[in-house]
């Protein structure tokens, strides 16, 4: 019989379970498809470097999980207490027929089995054919030979899916039963009839506070973008983000306290139609729900700012590579090595008479002394690099290093300034194909592109004919700003400063810091630069083994570093990736979540406020007037929290780009805020409509 009962209760109420339904579908789809990656990497070719970084992705989306997990259960307890107060008055109908609480358990017991079996076999299929699109999206991401792609099920992925949701079923059973024991008949039987305390607050008190909240916000803002140099360690961060909720909070507290009060005054907005109803509707429901909004408000700010500023990374990284990149290897050692050094920590490192000989020769002479072939190389280019403790950043600075020191504390300004001579420079300007420049006897340029570095140096620059007392001469800044140019290849415009300066300039062999060369592979077809890459680079080796020229010198003690632009494009795909898969699936899970809130929220007040609508048919209001003031009050309930959500949005991504500087710009913002609307419209969207449809049901009823 309760099997039965079950059955015919989760029919009727289905309309009730459309929002449950809907986000457990959407979660257990969501948490598939980001945990299946393991079986369909195999469908994919890439490089084994590749491979390693889609397997540090998976292990990271892995634990990952675990929080998404517990997000995603709480949600499930909220939805369902929901569900369990919509339907007490059907349990006291029970309770008097005579049934006992330990069978009305069974019953919501059986219906949560059902719920459950239900959306976990449609949120599997959906996840299951999502994820083959995800197959499509990371080949595409490491531009990988999709050749051999065929169609996955990955039986890992749908066992932890079907255990991770198993237990959040679990915890919802032990939560209803303990729920359904402690009801009492007559709370039951009066449930409809029950209201809510609405407490009337001072509308005074809470403009002062709207406006208290307003400054701090506002202060906060500021923090986070004008004064963002300021906020050098997490410790300081912790201030303006507090500041933020607390003003969040202090926002919607104060809102339902004067909105209403203002609108009354105005008797020609407030008289019309039903506003009058909705306005005290939206103002009962701020008023009960201050911390839920704010909560909202907050999670559907992390959701933009993390889609946004993680998109916008993934975009600025893929542009600047090409740039970046344009030339297949750059090699350099250390100069001039003396008999030891000791670092800040006090490590002691001796060095041998080879390597202290080595240091003194071109890089080109240790690779041919240890084997390698110089003709696998072309348009070779080696230059040494000069450094001298005489010219640091705080020499640099001059007469204003004590302003810049209070204002920007984390740059190590006994650091000595990079020195390269004018033609040495051109040389690899002009195989970079950068442009190159000139400088008379007694001038100098200053190259930069790391942008907060290039602000703070222009600042210096800005007064003209900067003296810099380099080598035992003096020498005027021949720009008023920096210039755009690099020396060694990244992912990124993290060049933070090189001194270009005449090829009279006495720099001596002495002030060498490195050596560094700059070449091409000699070869046409990828496969060719690939076995050329073997060389340098031990992580496109097969299994464990390096190199015979690594291992050569790492025998002899002799340390030529580099970076390559296979290994530069490979690390940069997989960072981005990496970045990009786990800000979407965190704030794909903040915005259902969010959603789900809302909604829910929308369906228990049109729940509870049947009677309302009865007596504004019984006063004469239409159906079309009562569903335009539904839809007008879930409009409204759905949108202050998005509107200051993206208010926060807007400084929150600033900040953001600010912590980036150098990695990520403000030109590949537009695109990655275009997706995030089209992400946020459709689960928004389709969240806001079901909702309405949901809460105009429930008042038919």
């Amino acid at each position: 019989m309760l099997f039965k009962l079950s059955l015919k209760n989760l029919k009727k109420s289905f309309k009730d379970y459309t929002i449950y339904f809907l986000t457990l579908v959407l979660g257990i789809g969501i948490f598939y498809m980001f945990n299946s990656l393991d079986s369909q990497q195999a469908m994919i070719e890439v490089s084994k470097s590749q491979r390693s970084i889609i397997q540090l992705m998976i292990q990271m989306l892995e634990m990952v999980s675990v929080f998404v997990s517990v997000i995603l259960g709480l949600l499930i307890v909220y939805a369902n207490n929901f569900l369990i107060n919509r339907r007490k008055k059907e349990f006291g109908i029970y309770m008097t027929l005579g049934m006992g609480k330990r069978q009305i358990s069974k019953i919501i017991l059986l219906e949560t089995v059902f719920i459950g079996i239900i959306s976990l076999t449609i949120g599997l299929i959906l996840g299951i054919f999502a994820s083959q699109f995800m197959t499509i999206l990371v080949g595409k991401m490491f531009e990988a030979d999709m050749s051999k792609f065929e169609f996955v099920f990955s039986k890992e992925a749908c066992i932890k899916t079907c255990i991770y949701f198993a237990i959040m079923y679990i915890a919802v059973m032990i939560f209803n039963t303990m729920n359904i024991s402690r009801y009492k008949l007559i709370n039951l039987l009066n449930a409809t009839k029950k209201n809510e305390k609405i407490k009337i607050k001072n509308p005074i008190i809470c403009i002062f506070t709207f406006i208290i909240a307003v400054i701090v916000l506002g202060y906060a803002y500021w923090k986070v973008t004008a004064d963002a140099q300021s906020l050098s360690s997490a410790d300081k961060m912790v201030s303006p983000i507090l500041m933020g909720i607390i003003s969040t909070i202090l926002i919607f507290w104060s809102l339902s306290g004067f909105i209403l009060s203002i609108i009354k005054s105005v008797k020609s907005i407030y008289l019309k139609n039903t506003n009058m109803f909705i306005l005290r509707q939206i103002n009962n429901k701020i008023n009960t729900t201050v911390i839920s909004m704010s909560v909202i408000c907050l999670m559907l700010f992390m959701t933009i700012s993390i889609l946004s500023s993680s998109l916008a990374l993934r975009n600025t990284m893929q542009s600047d590579l090409i740039e970046m990149t344009p030339v297949d290897l750059n090699l350099y050692k250390t100069a001039n090595l003396p008999e030891r050094t000791v670092n800040r920590y006090g490590r002691e490192t001796i060095y041998n008479e080879e390597q202290r000989k080595d240091s003194l020769v071109p890089i080109s002479e240790t690779l041919i002394n240890n084997g390698f072939n110089m003709n696998l190389l072309k348009d070779v280019v080696e230059v040494p690099i000069y450094a001298t403790n005489d010219l640091t950043w705080e020499v640099f600075f001059g007469d204003k290093i004590e302003e810049f020191k209070a204002k920007y504390p984390m740059i190590q300004y006994n650091a000595a300034e990079t020195i390269i001579k004018i033609s040495d420079y051109n040389k690899i300007a002009k195989l970079y194909g950068n442009n190159e420049y000139e400088l008379n006897d007694d001038e100098y340029i200053v190259l930069c592109e790391f942008k907060s570095q290039e602000e703070i140096r222009n600042k210096v620059l800005s007064g003209g004919n900067h003296i810099l007392q380099i080598a035992g001469k003096q020498y005027k800044s021949k720009y008023s700003e920096c210039k755009s140019g690099f020396a060694i290849m990244s992912t990124s415009h993290t060049n933070t400063g090189i001194i270009l300066v005449p090829d009279t300039c006495n720099v001596t062999e002495e002030m060498q810091e490195e050596w560094l060369l700059v070449s091409n592979y000699n070869a046409n077809t990828d496969e060719e630069k690939e076995r050329i890459e073997q060389f340098f680079s031990s992580s496109n080796t097969e299994g464990n083994e390096v190199s015979a020229l690594i291992q050569n010198l790492n025998n002899k003690g002799l340390e030529i570093d580099g970076v390559t632009k296979i290994s530069i494009i490979e690390a940069s795909l997989g960072i981005a990736t990496i970045v990009t898969f786990i800000a979407i699936y965190l704030g794909t899970i903040f915005l259902i979540a969010s959603c789900a809130i809302l909604a829910l929220k929308q369906l228990t007040e049109s729940s509870d406020n049947k009677q309302r609508y009865t007596i504004l048919r019984k006063i004469g209001c239409d159906e079309k007037m009562i569903n335009k003031s539904l839809f007008v009050q879930i409009g409204i309930f759905f949108g202050m929290p998005l509107l200051l959500a993206i208010i926060h949005s807007v400084f929150g991504i600033q900040f953001a780009l600010n912590m980036l500087s150098g990695i990520a710009s403000a030109k590949d913002l537009l695109p990655s805020i275009i997706v995030t609307v089209i992400i946020m419209g459709v689960v928004y969207g389709a969240y806001f409509v079901a909702t309405y449809i949901g809460s105009k049901n429930i008042i038919k009823d």
